[in-house]
């Protein structure tokens, strides 16, 4: 399962809820259907049956559910669905999920590494968009270099490589920066 949404608060008396969209763009989150959430007993499958904007999110009705009280039960958790749901991407595109965790070497031709030379930098703990272009957010993790937090740009200038198998992406990145 991948988390694609979370539904945040309840929205008016009639079932109906407040939900953030993580995808891009954000109404594609109602293509990925069935929705299910994780619930004391598992994972529970849900189905909007009505959705409209609402500010930066949007508001949905959940089928079967009529009033606030029966939505509160909903708020405040995730939106996933079966990562199969997903469309197929290019081999040089990664869906933001694929991405963490991944180790980030720096490596080639920049300032204070050896031709050859890789420097694990950490891992990703986060994807920040940025409007211009999405940042990486790497974080140390045993064996990197040192205990820096690192914003790297997610431009082909600083991608060397992603090696999703092997859990690695390659950026040509100044470590000392």
């Amino acid at each position: 399962m991948l988390a694609v949404g979370r539904i945040t608060s309840v929205y008016g008396v009639k079932g109906w809820v407040k939900i953030d969209s993580a995808t891009e763009p954000r109404e594609n989150l109602f293509s990925y259907q069935p929705w299910y959430i994780a619930d004391q007993d598992g994972w529970q499958m849900i189905q909007i049956d009505e959705y409209r904007q609402h500010g930066k999110g949007y508001a949905g009705h959940i089928s079967g559910v009529d009033d606030r009280d029966l939505a509160q039960a909903y708020c405040r958790k995730d939106i996933c669905v079966e990562k199969r749901l997903l469309p197929e991407l290019a081999n040089d595109e990664h869906y933001w999920h694929q991405l963490q965790g991944l180790k980030v070497y720096s490596v080639g031709d920049v300032k204070n590494i050896l031709p050859g030379e890789r420097v694990l930098l950490g891992k990703v703990s986060g994807l920040m968009e940025t409007g211009a272009n999405d940042v990486l957010v790497v974080t140390s993790c045993n064996d990197s270099i040192d205990n820096r937090e690192r914003l790297v740009p997610w431009l082909k200038e600083f991608l060397h490589s992603v090696d999703l198998d092997r859990g690695e992406i390659e950026v040509q990145w100044d470590p000392a920066f």
